[in-house]
C-alpha cells in the first residue's frame, strides 16, 4: 500500500504545480504538454536540416556542374568563364540553407534560469521543423536539377562550338545545318533557361520557409 500512496501523493503534487500562478501551461518541471522540454529539439533540427540539406543540393550542384565545365573546357577553353553560371547558382543554394538557419535561430527561446520551464512550444518547434525542411530538400532538389542540367548542358555547348569552329577550318562558310552561324550561342541560351528554372526550385522553398518561421505561439499567450 505504501507504493500505492507514495505514487498518489506524488501525482497529487505535480498536478497542484502544473499551473503556475500567471497562467502558463509549463511548470517547475517541464512536464507541459504545449510547451514540453523537448519542443527545442525539433526548431534546432529545424536549423539544422535547413543548412545540411541545401549545403548538400549545391555541393552536389557544384561538383556536377564543374565536372562537364571541365570536360567542355579541353576541347572549348574560351567558354570556360562564360559557362561557370551554373556553379554560381548552385552555391547560392547554401546561402538559402543559412539564411532560414539563422532566423530560426533567433526564435529559440532558452529556459527560464531559476525553473528551467521553457517557453516555447510545440506549435513552434514544429513548425520551425517544416520550415527547415522545406528549405534544406527544395535547395537539395534544385541543386540536383542544376548539376545534372548544367552537366549535359556544357558538354553539348562546347561540342557544338568546337564542331563550328571543324566546319570553319574544313572551309564550309554556309550554314551547315546551322552549325557555323549559331557557334553554341543556342544551346547556352536554353542551358540556362534550364538552369533559371531549376534555381527556382531553392527559391520556392525558401519563401515558404519564410512564411513558415512567422509562426509564433509562446506558452502564457492565452
Amino acid at each position: 500500500a505504501e507504493p500505492t500512496v507514495a505514487f498518489k501523493e506524488r501525482s497529487e503534487e505535480r498536478r497542484k504545480t502544473a499551473t503556475m500562478a500567471n497562467g502558463d501551461y509549463y511548470n517547475e518541471g517541464n512536464v507541459s504538454y504545449l510547451c514540453a522540454s523537448w519542443a527545442p529539439i525539433l526548431g534546432f533540427g529545424g536549423c539544422a536540416f535547413a543548412v545540411v540539406f541545401a549545403n548538400l543540393g549545391g555541393a552536389f550542384g557544384t561538383a556536377k556542374a564543374a565536372e562537364g565545365i571541365m570536360a567542355m573546357g579541353i576541347r572549348s577553353p574560351e567558354l570556360l568563364i562564360k559557362n561557370i553560371i551554373p556553379v554560381v547558382m548552385a552555391g547560392v543554394l547554401g546561402i538559402y540553407g543559412l539564411i532560414v538557419a539563422v532566423i530560426l535561430n533567433g526564435k529559440m527561446v532558452p529556459p527560464a534560469v531559476v525553473t528551467g520551464a521553457t517557453s516555447y512550444s510545440q506549435y513552434n518547434g514544429f513548425a520551425h521543423l517544416a520550415a527547415g525542411l522545406c528549405c534544406g530538400l527544395a535547395s537539395l532538389a534544385s541543386g540536383l536539377a542544376i548539376g545534372i542540367a548544367a552537366d549535359a548542358g556544357t558538354r553539348a555547348v562546347g561540342s557544338q562550338s568546337a564542331m563550328a569552329a571543324s566546319w570553319k577550318k574544313m572551309g564550309f562558310t554556309g550554314d551547315s545545318g546551322g552549325q557555323v552561324k549559331s557557334s553554341g550561342d543556342a544551346l547556352f541560351v536554353g542551358t540556362v533557361l534550364i538552369q533559371v528554372f531549376a534555381g527556382n526550385l531553392g527559391l520556392y522553398g525558401l519563401i515558404t520557409a519564410l512564411i513558415l518561421s512567422q509562426m509564433d505561439y509562446s506558452c502564457g499567450e492565452d
